[in-house]
This record gives structure tokens, sequence and C-alpha cells, in this order.
């Protein structure tokens, strides 16, 4: 009796180690390199990938172009861009102190922007200029001369102008947000330069202001935060 009973438990213990090594190799591959820190950002990384759509329609446009503004002024402010057919209008009329940019939707990837709105003759000559095929360095020359004449307004020297983009045109229809935005800040001073500010004219580190373009009509502070 004692014989049976421990080829019996022999047997027992023999199937159980057998089940343990038939798990899936690929589940051993993550447990043993995985961190569940790890495993919460990746599961983190696939929610905001598939709860995030592509930016198509109007308000789709309108929604994100909002993130580039503080929230208390997205009520508010005047939303303008370019719609499907490659038109440029304004898609809703505001009135605080804020014009928001839409996204492009003819171009890769995602920028949308808000402006002080002092600074809409001088963005809308840009504009102006760019329909008509002139390139950035041509664009820069002829705004610069046409300031420095008195011809055409920069803006109040302050203004600023926001930038949020990304490199994907989808985003999130709860929120607004686009996966992996990022924020970037410029504050306008027509003229001024790095000797004239004492900031420097290249980032000392990063998130550092500097002056970017010293001494022309586009100097400004550019800030990037990361």
């Amino acid at each position: 009796m004692n014989k049976i009973l421990s080829i019996l438990l022999i047997s027992t213990l023999l199937f159980a180690c057998n089940t343990e090594t038939e798990e899936s190799p690929e589940e051993d591959q993550k447990s043993s390199n995985t961190t569940p820190k790890q495993e919460t950002e990746e599961e983190e990384k696939e929610d905001e990938f598939i709860s995030s759509i592509p930016i198509e329609g109007e308000a789709a446009l309108i929604t994100t172009a909002l993130q580039a503004v503080a929230k208390d002024k997205r009520d508010s402010c005047t939303v303008k861009g370019y719609n499907a057919d490659g038109e440029f209008i304004t898609f809703r009329e505001g009135t605080n102190e804020f014009i928001c940019l839409t996204d492009d939707p003819r171009k890769d990837g995602f920028s949308a922007a808000s402006y002080h709105k002092s600074l809409e003759p001088f963005m809308a000559r840009g504009r102006a200029l760019k329909k008509e095929g002139k390139d950035g360095r041509e664009i820069f020359k002829i705004r610069e001369e046409e300031i420095k004449s008195g011809k055409l307004i920069m803006g109040d020297k302050g203004s600023t102008l926001h930038v949020y983009y990304g490199p994907k045109a989808v985003y999130d229809p709860e929120t607004g947000a686009v996966p992996d935005g990022e924020h970037r800040y410029v504050v306008y001073l027509p003229f001024e330069t790095a000797e004239s500010t004492g900031l420097p004219a290249m980032p000392m580190e990063p998130n550092h202001p500097w002056i970017m373009d010293p001494g022309t009509h586009k100097a400004h502070v550019m800030i990037t935060p990361k």
C-alpha cells in the first residue's frame, strides 16, 4: 500500500512540473523583461492610440486649435484657418484678444496656433505673400521693409504667439488633445537685441528663453518647454 501511495505521489509531482513548463514563451518573455511600470505605460499608450481619431471636419479643427490658447480664453476667441478645400476662412468670430489658427488639413502632422489680435495685419500679410508664391526668405525681407517704412504694422510689443504641434493629425474627441502634442511660445519684441534685453542669442539650457532673429522686425523671445 505504501509503495502504491509513493508511486501516486511521484506521478502527481511530475504532472505538476510538466504543466508549469507548458506556459506560453511570449508570456515568459513579458514577465521576465517587462516591469509593472513599463506595462502600465504601454497600456496607457495603447489606450491613447485607441481613443484618438483623425482630425476631420470643422468641429475637430476648431476643437484642436483651441488647445493652443489658455482655457479661460477658448470660449470667446476667433478661429481661422484652411478648410479641406484649401480656402482660408473664419470658422468662428470671437470677442477677446486672441485669434486661433487651425491645423492645415493639407499638410502632414499637426500644427495649430493662437496669437494676439494686434498681430493680425502681420500674419495676414504673410499669408498673402505666401499665396503669391513667395518663399520664407522673400516674405521675411518684404515684411521687414514694409514695417520699417510704416506701411505694415507688426503688432504691439510683447504680443504673443502660442504654437501647439504634434507628429500626427489625430486627437482625443473627449479632450481635444493631440497625442504627443507639445507647446512652443513666442513673445515678439521687434528690433530688440540680446544686448537690449539681456537674453542670450541661443538657449543656455533646456526650457531657457532666448532671443531669435535679434535686431529685425521679427525679433522674439523663444520658449520651448520640455
